[in-house]
């Protein structure tokens, strides 16, 4: 009998890890193919062609590397202000409608990248212009009327990323909060200290981790943003041309060196990127086990 459950047993743990092993090598050499297929494309192209020469030192792939940079870390720091009281108060407070709007908040990240561009075109340009006789404008309308362009600027850039870029920013930081112990938090206010006093003197130091880790997520989320932008910031070059947008121009002028070369730079930059992060990550980690 022990014979015959040690025989399942090794059965069922080869099985079990096969299918981890699989799993996991499986959709690892397709990702690491994927990337060897682009380097290896460019590398046959360099001694054959001048056009990636000529992209790479190009007024307009500089003004779309800066631009990127740029609308990413601006959508970052806007998404981690944005995401971290959502993400508290879903976090910390029971409510009516509480499943209503945790579902809202996944809306960016389910419906279709440019369906989520098409209603930011609406909404700045179409709505409320049905109902103009309540004396209402449209939101590009009030920009307008202070001076402010928003639709196909640099500014429909940035509102386009953090639309997207803002909704896993709120997951990441709810999942932190959600893993702090909150008895620290009620001594604090036991102690006399106030909901928003407990909250930056004890939760917000110890959810450092989550920040960091919410912001490059959403630069990373707003690197790869094209939908978006694409319908309402426009792909303009030199003026809202971003990297995303800019691989699909050069496919649309045939130049599929070009597009190739720009998304093998944007893989460089997200994986340099969330590296970069989580071994600062492990860093504290250890740091903190050696305290």
């Amino acid at each position: 009998m022990n014979e015959l459950n040690r025989k399942q047993k090794s059965g069922t743990s080869l099985v079990f890890g096969g299918w981890l092993g699989a799993s996991v090598g499986g959709y690892i050499a397709l990702i690491a193919l994927l990337v060897i297929a682009d380097v290896w494309f460019v590398l046959a192209q360099m001694g054959e062609s001048s056009t990636i020469t000529n992209l790479l030192s190009s007024a307009d792939f500089a003004s779309s590397v800066k631009l990127t940079f740029v609308s990413c870390t601006v959508t970052a720091i806007l998404s981690i202000f944005i995401a971290v009281p959502i993400a508290y108060f879903l976090s910390r407070f029971k409510f009516w409608g509480r499943s209503l709007v945790d579902a809202m908040l996944d809306i960016p990240v389910v419906l279709p990248p440019l369906v989520i561009g098409l209603s930011l075109l609406i909404l700045f340009n179409k709505f409320p212009e049905q109902i103009d006789a309540w004396g209402l404008k449209s939101l590009e309308g009030m920009f307008n009327s202070i001076g402010i362009e928003v639709t196909n600027t640099k500014l429909a850039v940035v509102i386009a990323q953090f639309t997207v870029a803002a909704a896993f920013a709120v997951r990441t930081m709810k999942a932190t909060f959600d893993q702090i112990d909150t008895r620290s938090e009620d001594v604090a206010m036991t102690l006399g200290a106030s909901r928003g006093q407990a909250f930056f003197d004890v939760v917000l130091p110890q959810s450092y981790k989550g920040i960091l880790a919410a912001g490059t997520l959403s630069w990373a989320r707003a690197l790869g943003e094209f939908g978006p932008i694409l319908v309402f910031a426009g792909a303009t070059r030199g003026k809202t041309e971003v990297l995303s947008t800019s691989v699909y121009l050069e496919l649309n002028t045939g130049n599929i060196e070009g597009a190739v070369v720009i998304s093998l730079f944007m893989i460089v930059l997200a994986m340099t990127t969330i590296l970069t992060v989580r071994l600062f990550c492990e860093k504290g980690e250890k740091d903190d086990g050696n305290r």
